[in-house]
């Protein structure tokens, strides 16, 4: 299977502001995160990118903006990577919510989590990690087992699609910490996904993609294996 690269996008008007954004319309890039989406050509300029999937969110879809136009790619909405339907959570100050019971079990129990007129958490993980793995199905049978491929969507969602590679609990994915334009990676292979980088803020990112296969290796050799090192890596 492909590698991915999790992307959030950068940071919004709506993010510092004390309010949940949520799926609130037009909320876009402010003046440091269009800076991050600029700053993401020349950051990724070593990584070759096969595509770029987004959230339908305006914030997404700016983040990578400069990115799609500088590589010749289209973005490929995918609504299953959405952000969080918070429903009447949406737009209610933090300060706020915080008093609310429900504030709890979001905290220590996410699993159990729905919001009123909303989704739950759980609901969230599931379709968006379906959605994760679809793509990097398609995308490794169109591109090979070498593509990797760049996602942009939300904190809670990348979360969440990490806590599915790492084999741990949704109710454990708020030890998981994703900032505004950060990059996780994740390598996906048969039988387990690798989880190569999390919350990366600015790290050499040439060595995620993985090295082509040999040009004598035999028919179906050229996959990548889903043994881990012993020992661990010695590096790119």
């Amino acid at each position: 299977m492909s590698t991915v690269i999790l992307l959030r996008h950068g940071k919004s008007t709506a993010n510092g502001s004390g309010v949940l954004a949520g799926r609130t319309p037009k909320v876009g890039l402010d003046d440091t995160g269009r800076a991050q989406a600029a700053a993401l050509v020349e950051r990724l300029a070593p990584v070759p990118l096969a595509e770029l999937v987004v959230s339908p969110m305006l914030r997404c879809r700016q983040t990578v903006a400069k990115l799609a136009e500088a590589r010749g790619l289209d973005k490929v909405k995918e609504p299953g990577l959405s952000e969080v339907d918070y429903g009447e959570w949406t737009g209610r100050a933090l300060k706020d919510l915080v008093k609310e019971p429900l504030w709890r079990v979001v905290q220590a129990h996410p699993s159990a989590a729905v919001f009123p007129g909303g989704e739950g958490l759980a609901e969230m993980q599931a379709r968006s990690v379906a959605a994760v793995r679809a793509h990097d199905a398609r995308i490794t049978e169109q591109h090979g087992e070498n593509a990797v491929w760049l996602l942009c969507s939300h904190g809670d969602v990348i979360k969440a699609i990490l806590a599915d590679a790492l084999g741990q609990h949704l109710d454990s994915f708020q030890r998981i910490v994703v900032d505004p334009a950060s990059v996780s990676v994740v390598r996906y292979t048969e039988t387990r996904p690798f989880v190569l980088r999390v919350n990366d803020n600015g790290g050499d990112l040439a060595g995620i993609a993985p090295p082509p296969p040999k040009a004598k290796a035999k028919r179906g050799k050229g996959k990548q294996s889903s043994d881990a090192v012993v020992g661990g890596t010695t590096g790119a």
